[in-house]
């Protein structure tokens, strides 16, 4: 079960020491988008994954693919291949912050995720001020949907 918070950042609000913190190259792509059916690179790691229907709390697994296999797949995805890197910030209660920093055809947009052990505290969240708009309930910025080039931003 994935139970996340997402928020839209603005450049100018970013915290100023991004680079000393963990993060991650990511490169996927979509084999199907109603049910979500991902591929991911993440550094040197490779996945499949699949994820149901919904916005704050989605059922969400993942299975370990090697690089053959993701480059295979990648040739039969759909839509605009997403690029991003993700910064991982750590914020009290064991929580942390996935800061996705987009390249390609989405460089600029920056969004944050935050995921929680239940529903409660994932309501009861109060965001750092740097982060901007609340679009946990908008479809538009699942990287599903911005993987279509369907989204409004």
């Amino acid at each position: 079960m994935e139970i996340e918070r997402k928020y839209l950042i603005k450049k100018e609000r970013l915290p100023q020491n991004l680079d000393t913190f963990p993060h991650l190259e990511i490169e996927q792509a979509y084999l199907c988008t109603e049910p979500v059916v991902r591929i991911r690179r993440q550094d040197t790691a490779y996945y499949l994954t699949y994820k149901s229907k919904g916005l704050m709390v989605r059922e969400e697994y993942n299975l370990p693919l090697t690089d053959e296999s993701y480059n295979h797949l990648r040739e039969k995805a759909d839509g605009i291949l997403i690029q991003k890197t993700r910064y991982q910030l750590p914020l009290p209660q064991n929580l942390t912050i996935e800061l996705d920093v987009f390249h390609g055809r989405y460089e600029g947009l920056l969004l944050a995720e935050v995921e929680f052990p239940d529903e409660t505290s994932a309501q009861e969240f109060v965001p750092p001020d740097w982060f901007g708009k609340d679009v946990t309930f908008s479809s538009c910025y699942h990287n599903s949907t911005l993987s279509q080039g369907l989204s409004h931003i």
